[in-house]
This record gives structure tokens, sequence and C-alpha cells, in this order.
């Protein structure tokens, strides 16, 4: 791609600032809110919101608003990608402080929704209920599932387990990863009393399935992304242990604007539409659907996508 002069000029005065790098340097592998961003540089938010403006007018960062949060991505590869290798080439380790009080800032926040989810443990299927009515969530869940048996499946975030209770039986081993150990003894109650022998629940980290590439047949994200600091991580992860023909099923809010809910339930993202899941799905490798739609009138309608690992092609 060939810029012309003006816009080259563009993209040179915006990284004429070391904030503005720092940012660049921030949102190369993720995508951030601008609380997120200020929070490490130490900066007030409208300072870095008009950094990131001049930012994005030069095509080098995109921003997406969701409810009162703004998150800050990657502009288009052919403008950022030049710019990060010059960076790269002519700054070795830049940006590695920032990188580490980035961590700082999610692990606060990791922990600020662990105590929360701890608390509420008790009452975490009443919490699923507060959107589309959880009957007809299941219903979905196994209309689309359908009636083949799910081979090897994997509940991300199982909380109290009810995902592994429903489809288990159909499964030939199940797993249920969730962080809270609270959650976690509730899970073992629940699948113990349903006398599942070959499931079991742990520990794990969403970033991380504890399995080897394309050892699953079913991935379950039941209500989970909208608690995730990098949804598209979280989908290219469940995408990396599925097996040929494995399917991924994420269940999930669609975009709204409950404000208060990510400060009273520890939401990150207020729902999600149809194309970035599609898209973060088709990223991931899979091919990508909207299988059902389960508007509510409260605004808190929820989604079912289906992603599928393609077979890999036979040889001639």
């Amino acid at each position: 791609m060939s810029l012309g002069v003006e816009r080259l000029l563009a993209i040179l005065r915006a990284l004429a600032d070391p904030s503005r790098v720092r940012i660049l340097l921030l949102v190369r592998g993720l995508e951030l809110s601008v609380g997120e961003i200020a929070a490490v540089l130490g900066q007030s938010q409208p300072r870095v919101s008009r950094h990131i403006k001049i930012l994005a007018d030069a095509g080098i960062v995109t921003r997406a608003k969701e409810g009162a949060w703004v998150f800050v991505r990657l502009g288009p590869a052919e403008i950022s990608g030049p710019v990060l290798a010059a960076i790269d080439a002519l700054a070795t380790g830049a940006g590695a402080g920032d990188q580490a009080r980035l961590a700082d800032v999610r692990a606060e926040r990791a922990a600020a929704a662990d105590a929360w989810f701890a608390a509420h443990a008790e009452a975490w299927d009443q919490e699923r209920s507060l959107h589309t009515s959880e009957a007809a969530v299941e219903a979905a869940i196994l209309a689309t599932l359908g009636d083949a048996p799910l081979g090897a499946l994997i509940d991300v975030g199982t909380g109290t387990g009810r995902m592994i209770e429903l489809l288990g039986e159909r499964a030939s081993s199940a797993l249920g990863l969730d962080r809270n150990p609270e959650m976690l003894r509730l899970a073992r109650s629940r699948i113990e009393a349903r006398g599942l022998a070959h499931a079991e629940v742990r520990h794990g980290d969403m970033y991380a399935l504890p399995r080897a590439p394309g050892s699953v047949d079913t991935v379950v994200l039941h209500q989970v992304l909208h608690f995730a600091d990098d949804p598209a991580a979280v989908i290219a992860e469940a995408a990396r242990v599925l097996a040929p023909a494995g399917r991924l099923l994420v269940i999930d809010l669609m975009p709204h604007a409950r404000e208060e809910l990510r400060s009273q339930r520890r939401h990150v993202r207020l729902g999600f539409g149809d194309g970035q899941i599609c898209d973060w799905m088709t990223a991931a490798g899979l091919s990508a659907s909207v299988a059902t739609r389960l508007p509510a009138p409260d605004g808190l309608g929820v989604t079912l996508w289906l992603g599928q690992r393609l077979r890999e092609r036979q040889a001639a």
C-alpha cells in the first residue's frame, strides 16, 4: 500500500508524542478500554482520549463506543503493521514497563471480580435468569446442539455446573472450568448428585484451556464472554482445542445499554453484536453462524452463536 504524502505526515505527527507511542504499543496485542489505558499511563481519561483521537484520525487505531466505555484496537494492518515494525526496529524493548503495569491493572480487576463471584455463588443461577428466561435459553442450547453425541465436552466458566448437568449425559467426557473455588464447590455437588462419573470440574483459565490442540469436540461459553477482558482471545483459545468438525457454542447477551451492570455485576462488555462474535470465530478458523436470537422486553436479550472447525481436506 502506498500512502499519500499528507497521510504519511499525519501518521508521523500522530507518533510525535511519547504517550501516543505508548498507547499504540499497549493495544498492539489486545483491545483495551480508555480507562485501562489511562490507568496504565497515569493520565486523565480526557487527556488519553485526545491522544487516541489523534491516533484514530491518522488511521493507526480504531475506536468503538460501548455504553459509557470506549474500546481501542489497532487500525488496519496495512497502516499499523509498518508503524509497529518501525518502532520495533528502532526502539527495542519499548513498552515493557507499560505491559507490566497493564498486568497489574487487570489483576486488580480480576481480584475484584473473583470476590464478587465468591459472594454471589449461591445465587448464580438466579443471576443468569436476569435476562431472557433461562428455560428458554436452555431449550435453545439443546435445539442448537441437536441429538448427536457431544464427544469430549468443555464448559468454560462453568459456574455452578449447570451446563455440565444439562449436557453431560450426552458427552463421552465432560470438564467444567472456573476460576472461583466457591463456584467449583457448588458445581461438584451438582454433578455428583447427578451421578455423572465421567464429568469433573476444576480450576481453570479461559485463556489457557488444559487440553491439547484438536482434542475437544464441543466447547460451551455460556454467559462468559461479557466478563472477559479479551473476548477474541477466549474464542481463539476455544477454537485451538477443537477437533475437526468440533463445535463452539457461545451464549451471551445482545448489545444493551445497562451501564450499571459493569459496577453492580462486574460485566466488562455490554453484550455483543453478531458481527463481533462471527468475525472472532472466523479469525480463529471456524465457520460461524447465528443459531438463535432470544430478544427480551427489558433489553437483555440473548443470542446463541455456533462456530464449527472445518474438516481438513483429504489429500487427493
